[in-house]
C-alpha cells in the first residue's frame, strides 16, 4: 500500500483529492496539511520521511509554495515522491519542480481519468523500481523512466488530444469489452474517432483488441483495458 499525505490550502479540493485517491487501488491517504510549514513537518516527523510515500503537492499556500516544501525536504535528504496537484502554469516553475525530483506535474482543473493514470504509472514504476534493486540492467531503467511517461506523451497523432484520450481510456477502464460504436454512444463522438483513439491504445498496447461474434455477418472489433481481470 502507498501511503499519501494531501497538501493543499483548500478544504473542498482536499476532500476531492482524497476522493480521487480512494478510488485508485494500491494508494491510501493517511494526512493531509494545509500549509507548507505543516506538510515539511509531517514528511520529517521520522528519519527520511518514514510512513509517508508520497506526496501530492500543491504550489500555492499562506505560509510558502510547494517549491518552497520541495526544497526544504531534499535539503533535509528526504527522498519522497512528489506530485504536483496545482493551479501554476508557469514554466520555470515547472522546470525547478521537476529539477527537484519531482514524479509529475497535474495542472488543475484535471479528470479523474488523467489523475488515475498519472497514478497508476506511478505505482508502476514503484514495483519496477523494487525490482530492479540493486544493480538494475539497461532495459530495467528504461522501463521504469517509461512507467513514469503519459501514454502516448509526446507522440499522439495528428487530431487526437490528451483529454479525449484519457475520456476514452477510462470508459474501456470502467467496462469489461467495448466496440468503437458503445465508446462513441457513451462519448458523445463519432464512431471513427472512437476507432482513432481505440486503435492508437491498442497500438500502445494499453488495451487488448478482440473479436465479437454476433449472430451474422462480418465479427466486430472489441477493446478490453490489459490490466482488467477477466
Amino acid at each position: 500500500m502507498i501511503d499519501v499525505l494531501l497538501v493543499d490550502d483548500e478544504a473542498l479540493t482536499l476532500e476531492l483529492h482524497r476522493s480521487y485517491v480512494e478510488r485508485v487501488d494500491g494508494f491510501r491517504v493517511v494526512a493531509e496539511c494545509s500549509g507548507a510549514r505543516s506538510a515539511v513537518d509531517h514528511v520529517l516527523r521520522a528519519p527520511g520521511g518514514a510512513g509517508i510515500d508520497l506526496v501530492l503537492l500543491d504550489m500555492t499556500m499562506p505560509d510558502g509554495t510547494g517549491l518552497d516544501v520541495l526544497r526544504h525536504l531534499r535539503s533535509r535528504a528526504s527522498a519522497v515522491d512528489v506530485i504536483a496537484l496545482t493551479g501554476v502554469r508557469d514554466a520555470d516553475v515547472v522546470r525547478q519542480f521537476v529539477a527537484l525530483g519531482a514524479a509529475h506535474y497535474l495542472v488543475k482543473p484535471f479528470t479523474f481519468a488523467v489523475f488515475r493514470e498519472r497514478l497508476e504509472q506511478y505505482r508502476d514504476f514503484r514495483s519496477r523500481a523494487s525490482a530492479a534493486a540493486g544493480a538494475a540492467t539497461q532495459e530495467e531503467i528504461d522501463a521504469m523512466l517509461g512507467a513514469l511517461r503519459p501514454a502516448g506523451s509526446g507522440s499522439l497523432p495528428k487530431g487526437l488530444s490528451t483529454d479525449s484520450l484519457a475520456l476514452v481510456s477510462e470508459a474501456v477502464r470502467t467496462h469489461e469489452a467495448l466496440s468503437a460504436s458503445e465508446v462513441a454512444t457513451l462519448l458523445g463522438i463519432s464512431r471513427v474517432t472512437a476507432r482513432r483513439y481505440l486503435e492508437f491504445l491498442a497500438d500502445s498496447r494499453r488495451v487488448e483488441r478482440g473479436s465479437r461474434y454476433g449472430t451474422g455477418g462480418r465479427p466486430q472489433s472489441e477493446y478490453r483495458w490489459r490490466d482488467r481481470p477477466r
